[in-house]
């Protein structure tokens, strides 16, 4: 029974198809690991591309110099160098030479050349000193024109104030003569101009007149004329000179103030640190006269 139930089982395994799939199915299950490591190991490998070579030492300082890359001031800088380095190498063997040279001569010839050497410095010295001589004799010279220009100069400017001819200015007084009734005369004024000189008035002025050495006094049909010229009073003289010498003398007994107080007139006196005499004359050339310095 059990064996007719096998045989039937068998028989039924063999009519189906479908229920001989699942062994074929897993035996090739069983065999796909061993199969697919086979081809896993057979399968050969992919090709990789190769690291790139890395530049030694060298070839970077190389690439680093070269091609050459400076700036202009680099390169100015090194023409200079290599200028001064061709110069010291001259100099040196140009002195080497001069070196060797004295080195191979004989005793005689160094005595002559050191004698020399001295005769020559001796004359340098001796031509300093007299450049040096001429030098301060120009100085002199030039300090000495100097000197005689300046004088020259304040000597002009004495004699321009004295003959009337430039502005002065200093130090004086101010002396203001009103004659209300006419009493002043030619003689009053010029009486008064003498007392200022001999006080030591060095510039005058009355009115709009100059005074100077040729200053002259008359009286007129309408007045007092100086130097040909009218002047009307008040008569207002600027004086330059020590004012404490003019006032004292002006006010002496018997003096000017006293005179023209007689006259009924009356005379005020100012004293001032900056009296300005501004009344010019005009130059005179001589006709006849002529400079006898050459």
């Amino acid at each position: 029974m059990s064996d007719e139930h096998d045989d039937d089982a068998q028989d039924r395994r063999a009519d189906d198809p479908q229920a001989q799939e699942p062994q074929a199915g897993g035996g090739q299950q069983e065999q796909d690991p061993q199969d697919g490591g086979a081809h896993a190991e057979d399968a050969p490998e992919e090709p990789r591309e190769p690291a790139a070579a890395q530049p030694s030492g060298r070839q970077r300082l190389l690439a680093g110099l070269w091609p050459p890359r400076a700036s202009r001031a680099q390169l100015t800088v090194a023409v200079l160098l290599f200028v001064l380095g061709l110069g010291l190498a001259i100099q040196v063997n140009t002195t080497s030479d001069n070196g060797g040279a004295l080195r191979g001569a004989r005793q005689e010839d160094l005595v002559r050349i050191l004698t020399e050497v001295d005769n020559r410095t001796q004359r340098l010295e001796d031509e300093k000193r007299g450049l040096e001589t001429q030098r301060s004799e120009l100085q002199s010279s030039s300090d000495q024109a100097a000197e005689a220009l300046k004088q020259t100069r304040q000597k002009e400017q004495q004699l321009g104030i004295l003959a009337g001819t430039v502005t002065a200015e200093g130090p004086g007084i101010t002396l203001t003569i009103t004659d209300p009734h006419g009493g002043v005369a030619a003689d009053s004024l010029l009486d008064t101009l003498q007392e200022l000189r001999a006080a030591g008035a060095e510039a005058i002025q009355i009115n709009d007149v100059r005074v100077v050495a040729d200053t002259y006094f008359t009286d007129g049909a309408d007045g007092v004329l100086i130097d040909g010229r009218p002047v009307s009073q008040p008569y207002v003289f600027k004086v330059i000179g020590n004012p404490q010498d003019l006032e004292p003398a002006l006010n002496i007994p018997g003096g000017v103030v006293q005179t023209l107080e007689k006259e009924q007139a009356t005379a005020d006196v100012v004293r001032s640190q900056k009296i300005v005499v501004d009344a010019l004359r005009p130059l005179k050339q001589p006709d006849y006269a002529r400079s006898s310095s050459r």
